[in-house]
């Protein structure tokens, strides 16, 4: 695996929250002695410095495809990172305290992704149970999940149930009238006649009454009734004569009187 030193080192001191960090004890693989390091755990990276306040780490221990385990030594609270195959390292670490050893075994085994991908399908597990769980208890049977197909939204209606509709609908004032298609509930009928004819077929509504009009109502029905063609013709024709009278006078009155 290549893995960017630079970014390493950015990544390993950046303000991004580490899931656990503290001192430990690290067994040199070589030398049998241990060193006292720095760790910091972010993700699945486990990061070691020489001191606290070192900028770049020494080592970086990437926690894939290993097991976090307690081991026997001579040193208190130990543990060991150990990877799989024959050529592999082992990493033995300890810590000042059962509960800080504790607290680093914990970590450090929830750290890889594959036990990140065994948490989401366990979550997912989980979740789909509930669903099922809660729609079982509602239907009063629980179906497997496997068996689950999408339902149709809407009434369930079985398709001989559905009233069959006219070929042409009924209309009142122009307009279709649906719920007098055969088959639909409809009001009851409070005008004192039947809703029906001899021959089956709906009769039409009442007529409303006749509605009374006021007296403003009136004046612009009189008003409209004044602009009509015919009203307006009779009064061109009256002022219009009345205009030819007065033009006649004006023209004796100009010639003066005849001798």
């Amino acid at each position: 695996m290549k893995l960017n030193e630079r970014s390493l080192a950015f990544y390993a001191t950046c303000d991004s929250p580490a899931d656990n960090a503290g001192f430990l004890y690290k067994r040199g693989e070589r030398h049998t002695a241990y060193h006292r390091r720095w760790f910091v755990l972010k993700g699945n990276m486990l990061f070691y410095f020489e001191e606290r306040e070192s900028r770049e780490p020494v080592g970086v221990i990437v926690l894939e495809g290993c097991t976090v385990e307690l081991c026997d030594s001579a040193e208190e609270f130990t543990f060991a990172i150990r990877f799989g195959g024959a050529k592999s390292r082992t990493y033995v670490l300890a810590a000042e305290s059962q509960a800080a050893m504790e607290s680093w075994v914990k970590s450090l085994s929830r750290a890889s992704f594959d036990y990140m991908r065994l948490v989401v399908r366990e979550l997912e597990k989980q979740l789909e149970e509930m669903r099922w769980g809660t729609a079982g208890g509602c239907g009063g049977c629980r179906e497997s999940p496997n068996s689950w197909k999408p339902k149709p939204l809407g009434l369930e209606r079985s398709p001989e149930r559905l009233p069959a509709l006219p070929a042409v609908l009924p209309k009142e004032n122009g307009c279709a009238v649906w719920n007098n298609a055969p088959g639909v509930d409809r009001p009851p009928d409070i005008s004192g006649c039947g809703g029906h004819d001899n021959e089956g077929n709906p009769r039409p509504p009442p007529l409303p009454p006749r509605r009374r009009v006021s007296n403003s109502e009136a004046g612009n029905v009189g008003v409209a009734a004044a602009e009509s063609p015919s009203t307006f013709c009779r009064l061109h024709e009256r002022y219009g004569w009345e205009v030819a009278r007065l033009q006649q006078n004006w023209l004796e009155r100009q010639r003066g009187p005849r001798p």
